[in-house]
């Protein structure tokens, strides 16, 4: 097997990324990279999340005093809050969060150069990355808020 790698030589396979929230394919050295901690503070991003498709129902029944619904919600709080990784995401969203985009930018630069392995400042699940008021103020909002304006009108 060696001696058929070294005569027909294997190629290295290409990184690729995509957004991490729209998946859209992001080109080479392109998005922006965030922390877990920048992606839930946003309210825009809640928003967005809890009145998709596939959380529509969830956000219909929280606002309708159903428990299940608002359990659900927690529970998406919960598995977005709690990555532990960077996430790297496009043009189209980044104008959701209230970051400091050239930093970012850099930090997606230096992702890509080292095939998505640098790990910004601040990474982790953001109930230890973020103070304790402010994790706690966006868990609320995320569960008990996101999405009022478009159910409620």
């Amino acid at each position: 097997m060696a001696l058929l790698e070294a005569i027909f030589g294997k190629k290295k396979k290409e990184f690729k990324a995509s957004c991490y929230i729209t998946k859209e394919p992001l080109e080479k050295g392109f998005g922006y990279l965030l922390t877990t901690a920048q992606i839930i503070t946003s309210k825009k991003y809640w928003d967005m999340v809890m009145t998709e498709p596939e959380t529509m129902s969830y956000t219909m029944s929280h606002f309708n005093d159903q428990s299940s619904g608002t359990q659900m919600r927690a529970m998406i709080f919960e598995k977005y809050a709690t990555i532990s990784k960077p996430w790297i995401v496009s043009d189209s969203v980044i104008s959701y969060f209230e970051v400091d985009k050239n930093e970012a930018r850099a930090n997606a630069k230096k992702w890509w150069e080292t095939e998505g392995t640098f790990i910004p400042a601040n990474v982790g699940p953001a109930n230890q990355t973020l103070n304790e008021t402010v994790f706690s103020h966006s868990k609320q909002y995320a569960i008990l808020e996101a999405g009022s304006k478009k159910v409620k009108g």
